[in-house]
């Protein structure tokens, strides 16, 4: 694991069931991604976003054990990969000490075009770096 971001799980992110509405969770990786990148990778997204971005170009989720309000979650991120332009990442979200879900996504470096472009030579070196600190 490269990251840990904690999320507690709010009425918003809930059914009238009291249990998470699903795409709520894509929002929950997406904020832990986000962070990962401003936290642990030094590029946030508003300094990123005049020349890059990162769409997630594939996600499959495992949804585990139901998650409720006021569960907190602690959403574990590791980087599978890095290629050219693509970074695959896995999820793990734990809560009580019971996997609740887990999501592998590929996510692709675009630049202002759109189109797939190299990840900077800096994210590219603080990435590989970081799966060789955790092999």
């Amino acid at each position: 694991m490269h990251f840990r971001f904690p999320q507690r799980v709010l009425f918003k992110h809930c059914d009238p069931a009291g249990i998470v509405f699903y795409p709520r969770f894509f929002e929950m990786i997406n904020d832990a991604v986000e962070a990962m990148f401003g936290d642990l990778l030094h590029w946030p997204f508003e300094v990123m976003h005049p020349e890059h971005r990162v769409p997630t170009a594939a996600i499959s989720v495992q949804f585990r054990a139901p998650c409720r309000h006021g569960d907190r979650l602690d959403l574990q991120l590791t980087i599978k990969a890095v290629g050219g332009s693509s970074l695959a990442l896995n999820t793990r979200a734990v809560a009580d000490g019971i996997l609740r879900f887990e999501a592998d996504q590929t996510l692709v470096c675009v630049g202002p075009d759109g189109r797939p472009c190299r990840w900077p030579e800096n994210i590219r070196q603080k990435l590989g770096g970081l799966m060789e600190s955790h092999s």
